[in-house]
């Protein structure tokens, strides 16, 4: 795979599911589903629809804060439009000019947070062996 595809894909992922929580949410969903109107006509339907479920599950996260269903609806909408972008490859420029409008600054695909806690402790899981390591 092509690796400007899987980046774009995942700038994409990013975006829509960061945008779906904003007023800009009738823009991306109304981009989006014109963009497989036109490049896969038999999916757009199952997209539109998927686009709503998903704005629907991205606010209920949003709500709780809960990260590890904004990540994987980010994930599901990178693939998404990556098996997109590889089936058709003519729609790179489109899916781009489309980010570009939706999210000129690029800031909606900057909002990603990460959580991490240091404990000191670790576990390392390698060839099948278990190790336990502990900072000093």
């Amino acid at each position: 795979m092509d690796a400007e595809v899987a980046l774009l894909a995942q700038s994409a992922g990013t975006t829509l599911v960061a945008l779906m929580a904003t007023d800009a949410w009738h823009h991306v969903r109304d981009g989006i589903t014109q963009l497989w109107r036109r490049t896969q006509p038999e999916r757009a339907d199952t997209v539109a629809a998927e686009l709503e479920a998903g704005r629907e599950d991205v606010l209920a996260a949003a709500a709780v804060d809960d990260q590890e269903t904004l990540d994987e609806l980010r994930l599901q909408w990178q693939g998404m439009v990556r098996r997109l972008l590889v089936a058709r490859p003519a729609a790179v420029e489109e899916l781009r000019a489309l980010l570009d409008r939706l999210d000129p600054d690029g800031s909606a695909a900057r909002r990603i947070t990460q959580h991490a806690t240091a404990s000191g402790q670790a576990r390392v899981y390698q060839a099948g062996r278990d190790q336990h390591i502990t900072e000093r």
